[in-house]
């Protein structure tokens, strides 16, 4: 059994420790339990526990030849065919409800 005597102090937006709180009481899970699991999946990921990246550009193909275009599609084909992240149409629904509630 480990002690746990560290202590954290944060300062967090209060919307976004109440809903997340909200959804963590709903799981069962106390937020310094989750900010426990949190804390160790950096250290097995050795690194932050999902991707950081700024936000892909949106391509107004209106504004870009045929052939920017055509290669824009490409390494988006090319990124999916070599194992990069793809999601399901549930995924995505449910990825673009959090980014719509700020979560």
């Amino acid at each position: 059994m480990s002690n746990k005597s560290a202590n954290l102090c944060i300062r967090i937006e209060p919307e976004v420790k109440d809903k997340a709180e909200a959804i963590l009481s709903e799981l069962g899970i106390p937020a310094s339990n989750a900010i426990n699991i949190f804390y160790k999946q950096i250290i097995i990921q050795n690194g932050l526990p999902f991707d950081v990246k700024l936000s892909s550009k949106i391509i107004d193909e209106s504004k870009i030849t045929e052939e920017e275009l055509s290669q824009e599609l490409k390494k988006s084909y090319l990124d999916v065919m070599n194992g990069g992240k793809t999601y399901t149409v549930n995924e995505s629904m449910e990825r673009l409800n959090r980014k719509k509630n700020g979560i």
